[in-house]
């Protein structure tokens, strides 16, 4: 079953300095029908004006992953991390039993695009932990490991049995995918166009995918999208 998350109905904060779209319930935004899927408790895109951003605050369990679409984002947090995030790199703050930090837009002038996600985590009360890497040169046509739960092929350490995959196609490109028994998945949109098992998403869409066995996932003008492979 395929299940799609329209765009244009996400939730939606507009503060100036930062234009937000949610696809799940999120700070003044309820909708009891998208308070989250599986483990997936909150998919933001955020954009954020010049010189702007979130003051210093605090979570705690929870692992959040940053993706940077274009842009900088500088963050600074309470185990002393300071660092720049460019276009194409991913963040992974497991907040455990308590982490403080800031995100701020590393330009006066440019805008600071993003995707913020939060997961749950599997095990509550680790010690707080940071990770920070590129995968700006992702290839084309297939999908790249970002997030794992076991770190394999050089992905980032997840506190959960989550698999996150970058995917990059061309236009014309397909890629075909396969879950194990049990498993679920969700598409996240962020520019382009995709058919999936003969569903059209386009940029923005969240598209959340359950007992479907295999995929065949093809790029109609090209596409740049998000992977999420969950128990």
């Amino acid at each position: 079953m395929l299940t799609i998350r329209h765009s244009k109905e996400r939730g939606h904060a507009d503060h100036g300095w930062l234009n937000s779209h949610h696809s799940f319930s999120f700070a003044g935004y309820h909708d009891p029908k998208f308070m989250n899927f599986r483990m997936l408790r909150v998919i933001n895109e955020d954009r954020v004006q010049g010189g702007q951003g979130f003051g210093t605050h605090s979570h705690r369990d929870f692992e959040i992953i940053s993706y940077v679409i274009s842009g900088e984002l500088k963050h600074e947090d309470s185990m002393g991390h300071a660092a720049v995030m460019k276009t194409g790199e991913v963040q992974r703050i497991s907040a455990g039993t308590g982490i403080s930090h800031s995100e701020f837009n590393n330009s006066d002038i440019e805008p600071v695009h993003f995707l913020q996600i939060w997961i749950t985590p599997s095990k509550l009360g680790v010690a707080p932990n940071y990770a920070q890497q590129s995968f700006a040169s992702a290839l084309s046509g297939q999908l790249t490991l970002a997030c794992s739960g076991d770190a394999r092929e050089g992905s980032i350490l997840l506190n959960q049995n989550v698999d996150l995959y970058i995917g990059k196609l061309a236009a014309g490109d397909h890629i075909d995918w396969s879950f194990a028994p049990q498993r679920h998945g969700w598409i996240q949109m962020i520019a382009g166009d995709l058919d999936v098992n003969g569903t059209e998403i386009m940029s923005g869409d969240g598209l959340a995918i359950d007992e479907e066995q295999t995929l065949r996932v093809v790029a109609t003008c090209g596409a740049h999208f998000l992977l999420f492979d969950l128990n």
